[in-house]
């Protein structure tokens, strides 16, 4: 078999390849990128959870709305004081998922009874983006445009017809 024909069957497979794998990407239910550690927080006496949203400098954030999720249903909304301090009350053990923007981490909910001595005080979210710190939803959204699946097929298409042409002595 000619490399040409070699190098075009493979374009196309590529290119099939491609057309198919975001799709398959996108059905997936999980997040993107490592889930972050689970932190274990102590309720207070009467089955509160206090907490502080703070940024990447520990300065505290006001007036920032922080959501309590289970699983995926938010449970409730919270609107931080001055200091970055919120709260939420009626809870339960369990992990809780807190988050504000882009931002969210898990929380192990522990009664005072029974939460193990690591456990903290207050759960402390915090905002912005961590240098190093990169979410693979970012390269998902770029690849669910068509016009990057386009781009991406037909440089795969291009390139191998331009070598081989590149490579075919000319006709006189």
């Amino acid at each position: 078999m000619k490399p040409a024909i070699l190098i075009q069957r493979l374009a196309a497979c590529l290119a099939t390849a491609g057309m198919c794998a975001p799709q398959l990407l996108f059905a997936q239910a999980t997040p993107a990128g490592p889930v972050p550690a689970v932190v274990d927080v102590r309720l207070s006496q009467n089955a509160i959870l206090q907490g502080r949203l703070v940024d990447g400098q520990n300065t505290p954030q006001a007036n920032m709305s922080v959501s309590l999720a289970s699983g995926r249903r938010v449970i409730a909304v919270a609107k931080t004081d001055q200091q970055g301090c919120f709260r939420f009350a009626g809870l339960c053990d369990g992990v809780y998922w807190l988050s504000t923007g882009p931002n969210a981490r898990p929380f192990r909910l522990w009664n005072p009874q029974t939460a193990p001595p690591t456990a903290q005080p207050y759960a402390q979210l915090v905002t912005g983006t961590v240098r190093g710190q990169y979410s693979m939803r970012a390269f998902r959204d770029c690849m669910a445009n068509p016009l990057i699946i386009a781009a991406i097929i037909a440089t795969s298409v291009a390139v191998p017809v331009a070598i081989h042409n590149s490579q075919s002595p000319s006709s006189p």
